[in-house]
């Protein structure tokens, strides 16, 4: 347990409480509820009404939308720290996105107007949630420029050096992303088959490894110059 005027483990990784005083992050946390969630199991859907806000404590949750063909878009993986939902600023919004377990998860929930209730009272919090948002949006216009303008590889190669960052571990001199190449597929808005081609002639090359749903780059600055290539 953390001593008084520290914060505890959770207060110090996620991205809601950074610099907030661990006295306000204790009241706010004791209005939040936890919660399991199962792999697989969906949180919410696009369009239903935000309800909650969650805020992801471990596991791992994707994010996704779903194209007019039915193609599912993953438009970001959350890790332990990130709150998952949309952080409406407007009573009554609906959720544009879908979430759902990729593993086996614990949350805590907070119901949507107690947690309007502490952005109203404490403008730290308040600021933090509009930092989070602008973040988001920054990321998605960085990557619809991507889709936009860059061929597949250097896509691809983006795609990873993000995971690496956000996910990845190292692992005997190398870093391992575990991630399936279709769920990567899904986050780079490639086909399936084209990357598998990439990586597999980026293993060829000894840039990476494929293993069953993991991705291991033996080559970080390689893989970070491949960004770079036009």
């Amino acid at each position: 347990m953390a001593e008084a005027g520290e914060k505890s483990p959770l207060e110090t990784k996620t991205e809601l409480f950074e610099g907030i005083p661990s006295s306000v992050c204790t009241n706010i946390l004791s209005t939040a509820r936890p919660m399991d969630i199962r792999s697989r199991q969906v949180i919410y859907f696009a369009g239903d009404q935000i309800e909650q806000i969650f805020l992801l404590t471990d596991g791992r949750v994707k994010i996704t939308q779903f194209s007019e063909r039915g193609t599912e878009v993953i438009l970001r993986l959350c890790i332990p720290g990130e709150v998952i939902s949309e952080l409406a600023l407007v009573p009554g919004s609906r959720h544009s996105t879908t979430a759902q377990a990729a593993q086996d998860c614990d949350l805590l929930a907070w119901d949507a107007a107690t947690f309007e209730a502490a952005v109203e009272r404490f403008p730290s919090l308040r600021c933090n949630v509009k930092r989070i948002l602008e973040q988001r949006l920054h990321e998605l216009e960085r990557r619809f420029c991507e889709v936009s303008t860059e061929t597949v590889a250097p896509r691809l190669a983006h795609g990873l050096a993000r995971l690496l960052d956000q996910i990845g571990r190292n692992v005997n001199g190398h870093v391992e992303i575990n991630v399936s190449q279709e769920s990567l597929a899904q986050i780079t808005s490639m086909a399936s088959f084209t990357v598998c081609r990439i990586l597999t002639n980026w293993e060829n090359q000894g840039l990476l490894k494929l293993r069953r749903e993991v991705i291991e780059i033996h080559n970080v600055p390689r893989l970070l110059g491949l960004c770079r290539t036009k």
